[in-house]
Order: structure tokens, then C-alpha cells, then sequence
């Protein structure tokens, strides 16, 4: 799914939280005949990176039994507890040299489809920042441009990223995605919202 014949893509999942509003990991949840992160990674597989990490930290070694992790370069982040800039942070040290773009995607968001990252990749052009604009407003995934990664090394945080495209707007160009932001999963609320989802479809 490169943009150029000559460009190459790192996708990164995020799943290192804590689950501290579920008092369990969400990673783990079923979905889809799998997991809530496993149907993410699929999504992911299907993208066509050329290189998949996916970071984890809270629960590591449970999620490295339970999910299919095969094609992907696992990045565990020990201090997960301090926001998810510093799986982003961490995560920037296992990709690819050769990688132009990177694309981040949530774990817990299953209604991002490849298609979403497809449309996010070709709409970006050379863009150094691109994001999707849903009909009710800017949502994951996001793609950046090699020369912005040392910003993102340099974020902190939860909300890292969003001050990041906050500051650097110039930089941004929005994606139209048809549809609301897909959610991600935070509450027991918002599971029972996304299984509704996966039945309907």
C-alpha cells in the first residue's frame, strides 16, 4: 500500500495502556472471532505495510499469549504509565530506516478499516502530517512524514500528538473519511457500542 513505488510504510499499533476504566485489558476483549487488538492487527496486515510494529507494555506477556502476533515487531514499553507519546517514542527506535511514512493506528479502534489507511495514504500527497476527517471531526488513523519524527520523540503525554497537530497546522493536510470518528474503547459503554458495531456489520 506505499504511496510511491519508492516509499515505504511503517504501520504502528498503540496498545500499551492500562485499561484503567475497564479494570481489564481491552486489548483482550473479544471481537470478531478474535480480540479487540487482534482484529486491529489484522485490519493492520491488511494495509500492506511494509513493516508492522506494534507496542504493548501493560499486561505484555498476557497479550503475547492471547493475540496473534505473527508479521509483527512487538515494542514493549515499560513506562506505559506515562502516556501513550512514550510508546510512540519508544516505538520510533524500531523502524525501519528506510521507512518514509509512518501510520498510527489505535488498538482499541476497530472501525478503522484499510481502506480508511488506504485513503489517509494516497490523499497525504507529501504532506508531513495527514489525518482523517470524519464527518464529526479529526480522528486516528494519522500519518506522518519521516521529517517529522523528531517531534514525536519529543512529545509527552496522552495528548501529545493532538498539541503536536495543534502546533505544527501548516503542516496538516485532512483526509475526507465518510462516516463518524470510529470509536476506540475506554468504557464497558463504548465495548458494547463497537460489538454493536461488528454485528451490524
Amino acid at each position: 500500500m506505499s504511496p510511491g513505488a519508492d516509499t515505504r510504510v511503517t504501520g504502528l499499533v498503540l496498545a500499551a495502556g492500562e485499561s484503567q476504566r475497564l479494570g481489564q485489558p481491552k486489548q483482550l476483549l473479544p471481537y470478531g472471532g478474535t480480540t479487540l487488538l487482534g482484529h486491529t492487527l489484522d485490519t493492520a496486515r491488511g494495509c500492506g505495510f511494509d513493516q508492522l510494529l506494534c507496542v504493548v507494555g501493560s499486561g505484555a506477556d498476557t497479550v503475547r499469549e492471547t493475540v496473534d502476533l505473527r508479521d509483527v515487531e512487538v515494542v514493549e514499553n515499560a513506562d506505559f504509565g506515562s502516556g501513550c507519546s512514550s510508546s510512540i517514542a519508544r516505538a520510533l527506535r524500531a523502524v525501519d530506516t528506510r521507512s518514509a511514512v509512518l501510520v498510527l493506528m489505535l488498538g482499541d479502534q476497530p472501525g478503522v478499516t484499510a481502506a480508511t489507511v488506504a485513503a489517509l495514504l494516497t490523499g497525504r500527497a507529501a504532506a508531513p502530517i495527514a489525518v482523517c476527517r470524519y464527518e464529526d471531526g479529526r480522528g486516528h488513523p494519522f500519518a506522518f512524514a519521516r521529517s517529522t519524527f523528531p517531534d514525536l520523540a519529543a512529545l509527552h503525554g496522552d495528548k501529545g500528538v493532538w498539541k503536536l497537530l495543534d502546533r505544527r497546522g501548516g503542516d496538516v493536510v485532512e483526509v475526507a473519511i465518510a462516516g463518524p470518528v470510529p470509536l476506540d474503547v475506554d468504557t464497558w459503554e463504548d465495548y458494547r457500542a463497537v460489538i454493536g458495531e461488528g454485528d451490524a456489520a
